[in-house]
Formats: structure tokens, sequence, C-alpha cells
């Protein structure tokens, strides 16, 4: 990481490469349902006829691509709304530039949820209060809307602990007892059920029905030394996020490319939604559930500049 980090700010900051008359450009990304769309688009081509050259790289969480964007390790990044946020208000300069997924709406059904064993005492989000919940990345949109589903159910949301680990690493950290309950997205929801695990709490759905939950984003750098390049990429994104929505089969076919999801869980797994545009009522309350948990480190982040 080092290495590759280095070699991108050595070429000017993140400056895209030019190979046969396209444009390479590096996306991190985490390897779930949620970027779908990114690679479905690059397999129609979307981003192929606007001159660009689609290369991913995978991470654990946004957190972690933030910094490689910034680097210019990556030209374009996919993250939680609330990383991006926390980022913004530390004064990293960041933008985002497309929109990337939003909540199904749907508290039954939904690509988010908190799981617990079948046999667990865990029976609501009130019930967290003193357990432990796993989450990908502290101080983020996973314990944010844990936090909010466990105050609306009239829990105390200070004293649910949560611990970092992977999203693979969740099912199994469940099954054999590690952690109290997990907060997961597709697939590991979706396996982890088929190992047993129910659902207690939809905490993206239950925190705001049309929450906004990750977009792509760049560095203001790059958005304001190659604003043509961006326009592109934006273009050739909303045109994936539409094409994935009118063709879930193929969004859900296209996953078997960039994870090893197959049979039963890619049958199984619920797609979320992926709107073009971003819901601005739902960052303003994610916004302020931060503010409420103080994970700005008191200097709010400016929702304008970040994601106009």
């Amino acid at each position: 990481m080092t290495v590759v980090g280095a070699a991108g700010c050595a070429a000017g900051g993140g400056s895209p490469q030019e190979s046969g008359g396209k444009t390479q450009v590096k996306v991190g990304v985490i390897p779930i349902v949620d970027v779908a769309p990114l690679y479905l688009g690059q397999e129609k081509g979307f981003f192929r006829d606007r001159g660009i050259d689609l290369k991913m790289e995978s991470a654990q969480g946004g957190a972690a691509i933030i910094p490689g964007v910034v680097s210019g390790q990556f030209q374009i990044g996919f993250s939680n709304v609330t990383s991006l946020m926390i980022a913004q208000s530390k004064g990293l300069p960041i933008k985002s530039v497309a929109n990337g997924v939003a909540t199904t709406g749907d508290e039954k059904a939904d690509s988010s949820g908190v799981v617990v064993k079948k046999d667990s005492a865990i029976k609501s989000a009130k019930d967290l209060v003193g357990k432990t919940v796993a989450v990908n990345t502290l101080q983020n949109i996973g314990d944010t809307t844990v936090r909010e589903v466990v105050r609306k159910d009239g829990g105390d949301p200070a004293q649910v602990k949560f611990v970092e680990m992977a999203f693979d690493q969740m099912p199994a950290a469940v099954a054999g007892g590690q952690v109290d309950a997990a907060w997961e997205v597709e697939p590991a929801l979706t396996i982890t059920k088929k190992q047993g695990a129910r659902v207690v709490a939809a905490p993206f759905t239950g925190t705001d029905p049309n929450l906004t939950v990750a977009t792509y984003f760049a560095a203001t750098k790059l958005v304001k030394e190659n604003p043509d390049l961006v326009k592109r990429f934006t273009e050739a994104m909303t045109a994936s996020l539409g094409y994935a929505s009118g063709h879930p089969d193929e969004a859900r076919q296209i996953l078997t490319k960039y994870t090893k999801i197959s049979g039963d869980v890619l049958t199984d797994l619920t797609l979320p939604k992926w709107p073009a545009k971003i819901d601005r009522a739902s960052l303003e309350k994610l916004a302020a559930l931060g503010e409420k948990d103080g994970i700005f480190g008191g200097k709010k982040p400016d929702l304008n500049a970040l994601f106009s």
C-alpha cells in the first residue's frame, strides 16, 4: 500500500494516466454488493465510451479509501457518507462526484441489518444495550445508525460497545459467540442468516427510509484540475446506477465477477437501491446524529462543499 501510494503521489498527486487513447482511473472500492453498478457499467462500456479505463482496487472500508484518494493512490473512491463527513470536518480536500447506494426503505427487506445468534436473548435494538456489536469501521455509518435505532427503541446508545471487524469475518464471529451481534451488509447479511442468525434491527431504514448510504468521491485537486474527467466519470456512473436499477438480474450476476458470492446466497441476497441522486435530507440527519455522537471532533462538516 505504501509503495502504491508513493507511486501515485510521484505521478502528480494522483494524476490519471493515459493509455491507448483512454484515461486510466483507479477506483478504491469495498468488495460488497453496493458497488455492483460500477462493475456493471464497466462491463456495459459506459466508462469506455467516455474514454475511461477503470481499474478497481479493494479496501476494508471507506475510512481506509479516503487517505488513498487524498494521497493519489486512487483518482476516485467509494465511501459511506459518514466517513466523508468526518474527513471533510477534519479539513481533508475531498468532494462527492456521484451517488453510490441507498437503503431499500423496507425494514423487513433491507441490504443491511444487525444479526444475532438464533438462540440469543437479544430481540430488538434496545436489547443491544450492554452488548458487543461488530462493525466494519468504528465511528462510522454503522455504529451511527445502530445507535439511532437503539435510541428510537428506548435504549441508551452510549451503553452499546462496538468492535471493528471485516465484514467477511462477521458470520463466523456471530456463530462462534465472539460478539453478541454484528452490523452487516450484503452478502455477509445473507450468509449469516443462512447459518441460522436472526435480524433484530435494520439501522439504515430505521434511521431514514430514504437514507443515502455512500457516494463516489474525488480529491478537490482532481475536481479543479481535471473537471472534464470528473464530468465523464459522473456521467458514466449515473448511467451505471440507472442501468443497475433497471436490470437487477444483471446487477446480481455481476457480483460473481468481483466477489465469491454464488448459489443460494447470490439468489437470496437483498439488493440495495441505486438512485441517481443523493437524498439531502437524509445526509442532514446523519450529520446531526454524528454531531450528537461527537464523531466530528467539534467541527461540523460542510455538506454544501462536500455534496453540492
